[in-house]
């Protein structure tokens, strides 16, 4: 190899990092930029994984009246997305106050959320929130800083295979790591970020906004005294409720849009 062709190599590595970077820059919906590798395809391949094991190891609810609630919420959640796809959605029997939403067009709620989200629009609230983890790409981001090093289809094959570390790991990192003995919070921005687009979604769907400041003050009763905000990357139940009152001038008038268009959803367990 001549000198030329040594030196020019450190600029041809260099030049080839500085296109994956470029190339993995991106924009959340709020205008934050990110920092993103995975292929969205692929992104949707695990997600649609992760949730076939779910529903193999978690009993799924047999309340038909309930699930057809929760389907007829996240509906109309869903049918506002500017991209269309069929999105699935299963109760699970489970007493923990949770949901959630994974790439691929998958929602899973908790019968025991159902206890504390008492009403349709609070039900919403909480999955605007978690569909709008999936539309910021939070889960993309966190595999993109913690799993740089390995490409997508070793993360794939991960989350198909047998249990290790790795593919709890990637659980966690898709929202879904309490089912497997991992917790990973999204970050206050993350969640900073799905409260803002979970409230745009719920008002355009024609829920009423305001029920997702009742919904917090509901999750703050059922959990007592919770931990100092400092000491977890959630924020506090009072931070996310002022946060929320912030920004119901922006979401009022998507709702009244909604509901003069004609968007009454109508979601009951009777």
């Amino acid at each position: 190899m001549g000198v030329t062709a040594i030196m020019s190599s450190p600029k041809l590595l260099v030049y080839g990092l500085l296109v994956v970077v470029l190339s993995a820059c991106a924009t959340s919906p709020l205008g934050r930029q990110q920092f993103l590798l995975m292929p969205e395809d692929q992104m949707d391949e695990m997600g649609v994984a992760a949730y076939d094991q779910m529903k193999q190891e978690k009993p799924v609810s047999n309340n038909a009246q309930e699930t057809r609630y929760v389907r007829c919420v996240a509906n109309a959640i869903t049918s506002v997305l500017d991209e269309k796809q069929t999105w699935e959605v299963n109760l699970f029997q489970d007493d923990s106050a949770n949901a959630f939403a994974l790439p691929g067009g998958k929602i899973g709620v908790n019968t025991g959320l159902l206890k504390v989200a008492r009403t349709q629009d609070q039900l919403a609230a909480v999955l605007g929130h978690e569909v709008g983890h999936v539309l910021a790409h939070h889960s993309n981001e966190r595999m993109s800083l913690q799993y740089a090093t390995q490409s997508g289809m070793q993360l794939l094959s991960a989350v198909t295979g047998q249990d290790s570390a790795l593919k709890q790991g990637l659980f966690a990192a898709l929202g879904v790591g309490t089912q497997y003995g991992i917790t990973l919070p999204f970050s206050r921005k993350h969640e900073a970020e799905a409260d803002i687009i979970g409230l745009q979604l719920m008002a355009k769907a024609g829920f009423d906004p305001h029920q997702a400041i009742n919904l917090w003050q509901n999750m703050s009763a059922a959990n007592g005294q919770e931990p100092p905000e400092f000491m977890s990357t959630h924020p506090s139940n009072s931070t996310r409720i002022s946060g929320l009152k912030a920004r119901m001038s922006e979401v009022e008038p998507l709702y009244q849009q909604a509901r003069a268009s004609g968007r009454s959803p109508q979601c009951s367990t009777g």
